[in-house]
């Protein structure tokens, strides 16, 4: 399959676990599932019959274009809904969602997210608002794409991918385990480069590399050579 420049759609939001506990109480036809990683919850172009609720665990959302390009459209993380296009008619899926490790996944029948969103106003908003959320950062991370270099945007990954476990208030943060191949997926340049950069943020102290190839991020420093870009 031809790989194409990939427009990175991290999520960079705080996830809201107030959603948990709405889902919990407020939907009454939901399947936990638990996945391995590389498993799919669905394929593009399949009816979608479901939405889904990650609780934990991390899933990526991919495309094929019909000349067989694949881009990355996101990362999402716990807390995070995916599938919502079934609950526009007879809609099909827009992406294919794949596990990037052992997760748990709520799978929601369409009629009864359609009902919870109709009878928990509180459920409802908190639905729409993670939603909006995650078009804001598709919205972002396309501009990052067209107008920054690919030295802002791999450090602009780096920060977001290092905010979707437990560490949003963490100055560093061990960064989940990507090789450099996903990360010039996600930042759209080729491997060789992502590695050369990788290299330069190590020596300049932004980025640490540690014990069974794992990459700790120093977010405060990284965050401020963005800003002095």
């Amino acid at each position: 399959m031809q790989k194409a420049k990939k427009v990175p759609a991290v999520k960079s939001a705080k996830t809201n676990p107030a959603l948990a506990g709405l889902l919990k109480n407020a939907v009454e036809a939901k399947d936990l599932l638990k996945l391995r990683s590389g498993a799919k919850l669905f394929s593009q172009g399949e009816e979608g019959d479901a939405s889904y609720f990650i609780q934990t665990g991390k899933v990526e959302l991919t495309v094929v274009s019909a000349q067989g390009r694949e881009a990355v459209l996101a990362m999402l993380g716990p807390h995070d809904f995916l599938g919502e296009e079934c609950l526009v008619g007879n809609s099909r899926r827009t992406s294919t969602a794949t596990s990037l490790e052992s997760s748990t996944v709520f799978r929601i029948e369409k009629q009864a997210m359609l009902q919870a969103l109709h009878l928990h106003t509180r459920f409802s908003q908190e639905f729409v608002t993670s939603l909006l959320a995650r078009n804001i950062n598709l919205e972002e991370d396309l501009c990052e794409q067209l107008f920054n270099h690919s030295e802002k945007r791999l450090a602009c990954a780096l920060l977001k991918l290092t905010r979707l476990g437990q560490h949003d208030q963490l100055p560093g943060a061990k960064l989940l385990k990507f090789t450099q191949k996903m990360l010039a997926e996600i930042v759209g340049t080729t491997r060789s480069k992502v590695n050369f950069l990788m290299n330069k943020f190590r020596k300049l102290g932004l980025i640490e590399y540690t014990g069974m190839g794992d990459v700790t991020v120093k977010a405060e420093l990284l965050t401020e050579a963005i800003l002095h870009d």
